[in-house]
């Protein structure tokens, strides 16, 4: 007979396997030991048998740490003041329920349990987002720490992907939706006392000429050390979004005049000038820049950003036979800074 797994020692095979029993419904695995990973912890607002914890303790999935809350009050209390990996919820008296459903946030796993079983109340609430409907036999199942985990890891799996969505990876730096999506916030928060803002698109020339020269992962490189020295060019409370390969947005989220706009811009430029070294190679761009003014060219987030692209896209890049070309020319560049 086969020497069971510890799966303590193999989380990567584990996490796989508990993706596969999520679409396939497999509990086909034995366990040498209890995980000894971060205990996993549960905070509750539902009628609890006696004999949970127990359960709990001898399921080979966990460790788990259940916080137990009797009224919507002490739950929001808990949920405020720590992190929790999962809520079980009674969704009896719906609209208290529903009202929680609310505070779980983005990152938390969410399993209901109650009394009514039928097929569209299950529905219902995977819909809401809920990662799975337990039935009240379901919590003395042998079966419940395994729900439990594979309900955090599927929300883990969603937050991964959320992320992906609306990060551009190769840089860090959010996409033109999440950009969009926070404008709009400040500009909600400020719709009584509007406060000028500026949105700065940078088109970049020279990416695909590294690329062609040097490779692709050159040219991944180069676009993200372009990346890093926007990100150090602004302030904190500013945005810096990836567009599109060739094109940035910065958005400032305060200025005083239109004037500083300007000079930021000017000072992004001459940082985007300099040439980076990157493998032994002096490589260099030319940008180009837009710039649109809240609320002089519009009071819509998506307007002020097709704005200022529009005029990166008609003006003409800066440095362009000075830096992009100069080695295609047969010129020398400048001492390249080394960003690494």
């Amino acid at each position: 007979m086969p020497k069971p797994i510890n799966w303590s020692a193999e989380p990567r095979l584990f996490r796989a396997l508990l993706d596969a029993a999520a679409t396939q419904n497999l509990l086909l695995m034995t366990f040498e030991a209890p995980m000894s990973v971060v205990a996993l912890r549960i905070l509750t607002l539902a009628a609890l048998p006696e004999r949970l914890e127990a359960v709990l303790a001898a399921s080979p999935c966990g460790p788990f740490a259940v916080v137990a809350c009797d009224d919507p009050a002490r739950f929001e209390a808990a949920l405020a003041a720590g992190k929790f990996d999962a809520l079980l919820l009674d969704p009896s008296g719906s609209e208290r329920a529903e009202a929680l459903v609310g505070s779980a946030g983005r990152d938390t796993a969410l399993l209901v349990c109650g009394s009514t079983g039928d097929a569209e109340t299950m529905l219902t609430w995977l819909q809401r987002g809920a990662q799975d409907v337990l039935a009240p036999h379901d919590l003395l199942a042998p079966s419940l720490g395994w729900r439990l985990r594979a309900a955090v890891e599927r929300k883990r799996c969603e937050r991964d992907a959320r992320k992906a969505y609306s990060t551009d990876l190769e840089t860090g730096l959010p996409h033109q939706q999440q950009l969009i999506e926070h404008m709009s916030h400040l500009l909600a928060l400020r719709e009584r006392e509007p406060a000028p803002m500026a949105m700065l698109v940078l088109r970049i020339e020279g990416l695909s000429t590294a690329a062609q020269r040097h490779g692709p992962a050159l040219a991944s490189v180069l676009r993200r050390k372009l990346a890093v020295r926007l990100r150090a060019g602004v302030r904190t409370s500013d945005v810096v979004a990836a567009l599109e390969a060739d094109s940035f947005a910065v958005l400032l989220a305060s200025i005083l005049t239109p004037a500083d706009a300007d000079r930021v811009g000017a000072k992004l430029l001459k940082a985007l000038h300099l040439p980076i070294k990157i493998t032994g190679h002096d490589v260099a761009v030319a940008v180009a820049i837009g710039i649109s003014l809240y609320p002089q060219d519009g009071t819509q987030p998506d307007a002020l950003l097709r704005l200022a692209a529009g005029l990166a896209a008609s003006a003409t890049a800066v440095g362009r036979v000075g830096l992009s070309n100069a080695v295609e020319l047969g010129g020398r560049l400048p001492e390249a800074a080394n960003d690494a």
